[in-house]
């Protein structure tokens, strides 16, 4: 009998198997590359930009905005409109997101305190360009970007060919650096040639992209350091199986190390789909990566919806699938996710692909402390305080002095008391 493609795993085989996002020998080949953008700037770029076959010898690096706008209009029209309406549903998300902070003021004593709301100012946006070219995730990352707010925004992709250039323009981006990898996340961190340096660098990439954004993260902000795509889906036995194999399909076939995963309360459920992966894989033509990506992954057997819950809270997944009887209702109870998806209809790639939230979603289980990108990756909260009465601010300066002195530091003592 042939090993099962979906084998069964536990949870803390599951979690136990996961690996750094940027690994040592990442970081390794990286460094020395990030280096040398950083000193040598658009040279080290283009250098990089030719051995790995990137740009021709002497060919051009970059693509300006009427570049971007030329391919826009020579896409063709159904695609064209295709585009600028997933990139319409992207912006009015990120639109809502956007209204739900405002601006702050509060009483204090003599005076009043608060926050507005602004957005950075540069934005450097990867979009992934390797086996798979990922247009969408130059409307997820710049598209939210230009809703926050954000004033200059360039994308970087390696061999961007036309529909990756017009997402660029549909998505509003000034500019696109035709290169990848390390090199092209240090010359938007640092800067390069007509790229200035950005204030955040957003978006997916492989384990060497990975690793860059690490070593830039003290000099820019990034909006997370993701590793290998990953999908749970949680599924009773009114789940479909043929449903299921597709969704576990469509994550495997992103990479060999994706990890799919079913959290299934129904043995049989599970014999099933093991018998439609193999079904749908024997006519899949992305079946050799998805196969090893199966081998990565494997199958949860829970006895209840409570023991279920536990098991993808502990795995805290990128995307989270609710394929049961009572998804709704259940929904609010599950804790840890980068994306939730309640109910068999809510495929993981309508988010992939534009329903609205974003796809740049944290993996390895660091759902539990942070959040997928959003218009917030792209603002910043600035805090005020005005002071209109010192009289009334008494109370409030004479804390102050007492905390200075409790700390040792005298001069904050009387610099708060000089206001009296």
């Amino acid at each position: 009998m042939s090993a099962r493609l979906l084998r069964p795993r536990t949870v803390a085989e599951l979690v136990q198997r996961r690996a750094e996002p940027a690994s040592a020998e990442a970081l390794a080949v990286s460094g020395p590359i990030v280096d040398a953008v950083r000193t040598r700037g658009e040279t080290a770029v283009r250098e990089y930009a030719e051995r790995f076959g990137e740009i021709a010898a002497g060919g051009p690096l970059f693509v300006d905005r009427a570049a971007l706008d030329r391919a826009r209009a020579a896409l063709a029209v159904e695609d064209r409109a295709r585009l600028e309406r997933v990139a319409e549903r992207i912006r009015v998300f990120a639109v809502a997101q956007k209204r739900a902070l405002g601006a702050v003021t509060v009483t204090v004593p003599g005076g009043t305190a608060g926050h507005w709301i602004a957005p950075l100012e540069r934005a450097g946006c990867y979009a992934p360009g390797g086996r798979y070219p990922l247009p969408s995730s130059v409307l997820m990352t710049a598209v939210t970007a230009r809703t926050a707010g954000v004033k200059e925004i360039w994308v970087a992709s390696p061999r961007p060919g036309p529909i990756t250039l017009a997402a660029a323009a549909i998505a509003g981006a000034d500019g696109v650096l035709a290169a990848g990898g390390a090199h092209a996340i240090a010359a938007l961190a640092f800067g390069a040639g007509p790229i200035p340096p950005s204030d955040v660098v957003v978006g997916p990439g492989n384990r060497y992209v990975t690793a860059a954004k690490q070593l830039v993260a003290s000099r820019v902000a990034i909006d997370m350091l993701a590793g290998p795509t990953e999908l749970v889906i949680f599924a009773d036995a009114t789940a479909s199986p043929a449903t299921i194999a597709a969704d576990l399909l469509a994550q495997a076939e992103h990479d060999v190390d994706a990890l799919p995963i079913l959290v299934s309360l129904d043995q049989a459920l599970a014999d099933r789909v093991e018998a439609e992966l193999a079904r749908q894989l024997a006519v899949l033509p992305t079946a050799p990566v998805a196969s090893q990506a199966l081998a990565q992954g494997g199958v949860v057997a829970v006895a209840s919806i409570e023991e279920g819950i536990a098991a993808c809270d502990a795995l805290a997944p990128e995307h989270l699938e609710l394929c049961l009887r009572d998804a709704d209702v259940l929904a609010p109870r599950l804790t840890h996710f980068g994306a939730l998806f309640i109910g068999s209809a809510a495929a993981e790639v309508l988010g992939d692909y534009g329903a609205g939230p974003n796809h740049v979603l944290p993996t390895g289980g660091t759902a539990r402390s942070t959040g997928g990108l959003s218009v917030y990756t792209f603002l910043r909260v600035r805090t005020w305080l005005r002071i209109d009465d010192c009289a009334a601010a008494r109370p409030l300066i004479e804390d102050a002095a007492w905390f200075g002195r409790v700390e040792g530091l005298e001069a904050h003592a009387r610099s708060a008391e000089a206001r009296l």
